[in-house]
């Protein structure tokens, strides 16, 4: 039994010794767009700024009506926020409730190195679309993201604006805005975050 471990670790030092040999040397350019390639598919500081909305959040709703003196809908939720692919990606699922009916949905939210802004998507069980979204922060506490998603009236695609607020580590909101009937945008959701204790 000695003997076949001893003539294993043999044969992997062995093969390990002629691969190295067989690898060619690398250019200087070659060297220069390998190093710019993991730099590119590395997280970056531009992910470490999402560790904020990291976490798990009981989520307060506050939905705007398109129709002058309609009430707000208010509702509440969960929101898990983790990291995936690496710390690539942060992804949150949202469990709660919509016009008195369950409500569920995932996100991505990541930072695209070679753009060099935000990029993230959303899918829930309201739509059977992918809202798609990029921006970036306008201060050391806001990021503003311009997305595009499709309207179930007209069937067409309709622009979104959103803004996130960090205002602590325990706290963040995000505030939402689409076109109003008579075309111009109006503030049509919000969602304070705040960190569950426990």
């Amino acid at each position: 039994m000695k003997l076949r471990v001893c003539l294993g670790t043999c044969a992997v030092l062995f093969a390990s010794m002629v691969f190295a040999q067989e690898q060619p040397k690398m250019s200087a350019e070659e060297k220069a767009q390998m190093e710019a390639m993991m730099k590119a598919v590395s997280p970056s500081e531009g992910h470490k700024k999402l560790a904020a909305f990291v976490g798990t959040w009981d989520a307060k709703v506050k939905m705007y009506p398109m129709q002058p003196g309609a009430p707000v809908q208010e509702s509440t939720g969960v929101s898990e926020s983790k990291w995936v692919l690496g710390g690539r990606w942060v992804q949150e699922t949202f469990n709660g409730m919509f016009m008195g009916m369950p409500f569920s949905g995932i996100g991505y939210t990541g930072y695209d190195n070679i753009k060099k802004q935000y990029v993230g998507t959303w899918m829930d069980t309201m739509s059977t679309s992918v809202m798609t979204s990029a921006g970036g922060p306008t201060s050391d506490k806001t990021y503003e993201f311009k997305s595009s998603m499709d309207d179930p009236m007209s069937g067409k695609s309709m622009p979104v604006t959103s803004k996130m607020t960090v205002i602590d580590d325990n706290k963040h909101v995000m505030e939402m805005w689409a076109p109003a009937p008579d075309g111009k945008m109006a503030k049509m959701m919000e969602i304070t975050y705040t960190r569950k204790k426990g």
